[in-house]
Order: C-alpha cells, then sequence, then structure tokens
C-alpha cells in the first residue's frame, strides 16, 4: 500500500477540549478543522460508527456517518484498525451523550498497523516486554508516557535552576583517552585511525575542572555517563546526571545547591516537598540532617552491640577486618581502614537512611579526587547525600594540590596494578593542568535518573529510562 505523507492536523486534542470545554451536548459548531493520531478503539454501529484516536496531548472521538461520506469512503473508514494511524477533517461537535467529537467529511489512512496491539486494547503488563518494546509500551500504558512527560520536565527544571544560580551548561566529551573521573570500571573501545584504545566516559569531571583553571568559574554538564558494572533495579550501564563545578566553592557550598536544587525541582514539579515513595511517606523540607560516616558506622555497630563502640579509619586494620567478617562483608587483603570503614556503611547504614541526609568525611582513600580535611588527614571534605536508602548526590571540596593528586592517582594506579579493575590510572594531562593553578573550588554529581525515580514514584531505574538496556532476546518473538 502508499502511505500518505502531507496531512498536517490543523489541532490537537488537548487544544479542542480546552477550547469547547463549554460546549452543550447535542451542539454542533459550524468550526471546521483537521485532526490526526493513532485509532485506539472502534465500535461499528451499521451506518455509523464511533473511531477514538489519540495524539500526543490526549483521545479524541470521530463520530463517523454514512451521509457524510461517500460509499467508499465510508467502506474506507470501516476497513481502519485498531493501531492504525488517520487524520480526519470535519466539523466540531458534542454528542448528545456529551463526548467532544469531530464528525468527518474526510478520512485518510496514513499508515497501517500490520501488528496488533496487545490483547485488545487491554493493556501490556509482562515487565520485560514492556522494557524491551517500550514503543508499545507507550501506546497501550498512558500512564508510562506521563512518566517521561515528568522526566524530561525535571531535566528543563534542573536547567533552569542552575542557570538561575548563575551557572553555565558546557559539554565535554564522551570519549576519553585516559578512563578517569569517579572508580568504576569503564568501556573500552579503539579508535582505527589514531590507532589508540579509548573509554565511554565514566564521569565528565576532569574535564570539568580544566574548565575551572581556564578560568570559567560555575559550570555544569547535564551528561550520559558509562559504567562498565552490573545492572539492578538502581544501576544502568548508561546513565544521566547532572555535574557541576564552582570556582572557590567547597563541600558546604555544594550542600547547599543540592538542597536548593532537589527542592526546587519537587516544589515545580509536584507542588509539594512532602512526598510517598513505594508507599513511604519521605519529606524533602529543610533543613536537611548532616552526618558524619563515623557516627553512623559506630552508632549501627552500637546499637547492635547495646555498648558504645567507636570506629573510624584510625581503629586498627584487624578489628575492622573482623567487623567486616562479623557482618559477612567480603574485601580485599589490600583494603585499608578506609575502604574497610566504607565497607561497613555500606551494609549496615546506607538502606537506614530514608529522609534526606548528607553524610560527610569520607576517607581519603575512597576519595581520590578530594580535599583531605584540614585537622585531619585521613578523611576529606566530601559528602554524598542519601534519600530512601539511596544515594542522589557525591561532592567535595576538590583537591587542587597537583603534589598531592599525583600521590593519589599513582594510588590508584597501583591498585590497578593489583587487578583493582576500578581504580583510576594517573592522567598526566590534567596533573599539568592543575600545575598552571586550579582555584579552590566545590564540585557535585546528582543521578539524574534516581531523582526522576524519586519523584515519578518509580521504583527501578528501568521505568524512568525510555530504552533500558536488556540481554538479547534467545529467538524471535510474535507479536504481543
Amino acid at each position: 500500500m502508499n502511505y500518505a505523507s502531507g496531512f498536517t492536523p490543523a489541532s490537537r486534542a488537548a487544544q479542542l477540549a480546552e477550547t469547547y470545554h463549554d460546549l452543550e451536548p447535542g451542539i454542533t459548531t459550524e468550526e471546521h478543522t483537521s485532526v490526526a493520531g493513532r485509532l485506539i478503539a472502534k465500535r461499528d454501529q451499521g451506518k455509523m460508527a464511533f473511531l477514538v484516536i489519540r495524539d500526543a496531548t490526549g483521545d479524541l472521538q470521530l463520530f463517523v456517518r454514512s451521509n457524510d461520506l461517500s460509499e467508499d469512503e465510508f467502506a474506507k473508514a470501516m476497513s481502519f484498525g485498531v493501531g492504525d494511524w488517520i487524520y480526519a477533517e470535519g466539523i466540531v461537535l458534542r454528542t448528545r451523550r456529551g463526548e467532544l467529537s469531530i464528525q468527518p467529511t474526510r478520512l485518510e489512512l496514513l499508515s497501517k498497523a500490520v501488528r496488533p496491539l496487545p490483547e485488545k486494547y487491554h493493556g501490556l503488563t509482562d515487565i520485560e516486554t514492556r522494557y524491551r518494546q517500550r514503543y508499545v509500551d507507550l501506546i497501550v500504558n498512558p500512564e508510562v508516557r506521563d512518566t517521561f512527560v515528568t522526566r524530561f520536565g525535571i531535566i528543563s527544571a534542573i536547567r533552569r535552576y542552575m542557570d538561575g544560580q548563575g551557572y553555565l551548561e558546557v559539554e565535554t566529551p564522551m570519549l576519553h583517552p585516559i578512563a578517569g573521573g569517579a572508580v568504576a570500571r569503564p568501556f573500552v573501545t579503539h579508535h582505527n585511525t589514531l590507532d589508540m584504545p579509548l573509554y565511554l566516559r565514566i564521569a565528565p569531571e576532569l574535564y570539568l575542572k580544566r574548565l575551572l583553571v581556564g578560568g570559567f568559574e560555575k559550570v555544569y554538564e547535564i551528561n550520559r555517563s558509562f559504567r562498565n558494572e552490573g545492572m539492578s533495579p538502581r544501576h544502568n550501564p548508561e546513565f544521566t546526571m547532572i555535574e557541576m563545578y564552582e570556582a572557590y566553592g567547597s563541600m558546604e557550598t555544594m550542600m547547599g545547591l543540592a538542597e536548593g536544587l532537589i527542592t526546587s525541582v519537587a516544589q515545580e514539579m509536584l507542588g509539594t516537598l512532602e512526598l510517598t515513595y513505594q508507599d513511604e511517606p519521605i519529606s524533602l523540607a529543610s533543613p536537611w540532617k548532616r552526618m558524619t560516616m563515623d557516627e553512623l558506622v559506630s552508632t549501627a555497630i552500637s546499637s547492635k552491640t547495646n555498648a558504645r563502640r567507636e570506629v573510624s579509619a584510625h581503629t586498627d586494620i584487624g578489628e575492622l577486618r573482623a567487623l567486616c567478617d562479623e557482618y559477612e562483608i567480603t574485601y580485599e587483603k589490600s583494603h585499608g581502614t578506609g575502604k574497610l570503614l566504607l565497607e561497613l556503611f555500606e551494609k549496615l547504614v546506607e538502606e537506614t537512611l530514608r529522609e534526606p541526609t548528607f553524610v560527610y568525611r569520607y576517607p581519603a582513600e575512597v576519595s581520590p579526587l578530594s580535599r583531605r580535611c584540614d585537622d585531619d588527614a585521613l578523611y576529606t571534605d566530601r559528602f554524598e547525600l542519601f534519600i530512601a536508602g539511596r544515594e542522589f548526590a557525591n561532592a567535595f571540596s576538590e583537591l587542587v594540590d597537583p603534589v598531592d593528586q599525583r600521590e593519589r592517582f599513582e594510588e590508584q594506579a597501583r591498585a590497578k596494578d593489583e587487578g583493582d579493575v576500578e581504580a583510576m590510572s594517573v592522567d598526566e594531562d590534567y596533573l599539568r593542568a592543575q600545575e598552571y593553578g586550579m582555584p579552590p573550588a566545590g564540585g557535585m554529581g546528582i543521578g539524574v535518573d534516581r531523582l526522576v525515580m524519586l519523584l515519578t514514584d518509580s521504583a527501578s531505574i528501568r521505568d524512568v529510562l525510555l530504552f533500558p538496556h536488556m540481554r538479547p532476546e534467545t529467538g524471535a518473538q510474535d507479536a504481543v
């Protein structure tokens, strides 16, 4: 068949509903317009038929009568199937039953659906099929489309907030000659012309901080990053985050920015800071809690032993290993006290942090890009933000000392040589940039996907990604 083109509708469903909201039942206007959309329901009553089409803004009924069309045109209209895309021109009316409708004087088939929609349009419920065939999911489950409309509204709101704070949105490379900016396992590819390996970025951090060296004072990037790691309801190999850096800022600056950004976006999108996430009430109202990692881990262990017990990065490594053994936490012999402390935090504390909580003073061992605390070199001015037991942001006062940074990179390189696939390499160009002088700064990354999950009450990251990564299909599948 020939697929039609050149039929641009003059009106949308939502626009017509707003324009004619006060049109009384049984009234036919003299207004002539055109509409287009996917046929989602059809009711044939002999000499007339009721067709419901859906466009990007909503649903609209077509009141098709044989008296208004030639015999061939009416027969063509009756041949339309659910799933077909159609175009209609006609008069606006409201039926006696109160349904706003178009009474067509012309109908055109724009595109034929050669696969039927699922179960006579009763819906698509199989989770894996929904993720794998998102295009069908969007057709038959309108609430899914609403989630993604909200997602992109959230991203727009983030941009408005950051622009309003005087930040400049920038773009940095997605292909890196050295995997850096975070402790994570990268995806590796090869550039044929240059005959060199390249890495899909695991974070834009080191490039954004180069811009601070160059004189930009406030920059951010809403970026796609890639990590060759496990998949879970919270993790996808490809994900979206926003990273921002502010010259003369600090960890404290970033705490204020995170709280301001998230509360502003939530208020704009939802009209409230009192949420329900997976049946659990969550309040985003300020002020948010601030607690050190040492405090939280010590409290967790004390509550389990019914006796006060203090642990920190200064605790004897044998004692920390014994605690990890007691709580069935696996670790490597190369892990120092800072890494063991983090492992205890992740096992005993992280899931318990339901209300927004800034956890700060992370060990230097697990924070290779963070500034050391003035009062204790084993710790850094770094925090992570947790809500509903999940990490939403990672931020710190930036390490700007090129000598200290080189030592941290070299520690990471040694760990990589010992088999740590997530450790960083030494980035000589970044060190050279720092040697030209980098201003003191605060920096932060916020997971956009997790923020969308929270604000749309979505249980899995796959619910907020249009096309989440899936295992390959084992065989050809029929229409759902």
